[in-house]
């Protein structure tokens, strides 16, 4: 079992940035995948950025060059640095981890503000 617990969100005016931050507990591995999604009202589920143990990460079209992801494999925490962010980032971002199985947190609400 892998417990993913999300925290960073909050209401920011459009060009801010914020910091999210996931911390996995249970059986989770260095070398498991992690990343983050968003889902907005209305919308589907979509890929915001995933790296690897090995760092590569992969990005979403909408937030490429905006939004860093990282992780620290010591501390089994996976981070999402957003800059520039704007009204349409808007959504509850999931903390996801693929251990065997996927396991998602329970989201944390970003608001940007126009």
């Amino acid at each position: 079992q892998v417990q993913l617990v999300e925290s960073g969100g909050g209401l920011v005016q459009a060009g801010g940035s914020l910091r999210l931050s996931c911390v996995a507990s249970g059986s989770i591995f260095s070398n498991d995948r992690m990343g983050w999604y968003r889902q907005a009202p209305g919308k589907q589920r979509e890929l915001v950025a995933r790296v690897s143990s090995g760092g590569i990460a992969i990005y979403g079209d909408s937030v490429k060059g905006r939004f860093t992801i990282s992780r620290d494999n010591a501390k089994n925490t996976v981070y999402l640095q957003m800059n520039s962010l704007k009204p349409e980032d808007t959504a509850v971002y999931y903390c996801n981890a693929i251990s065997g199985l996927v396991y998602w947190g329970q989201g944390t609400q970003v608001t940007v503000s126009s």
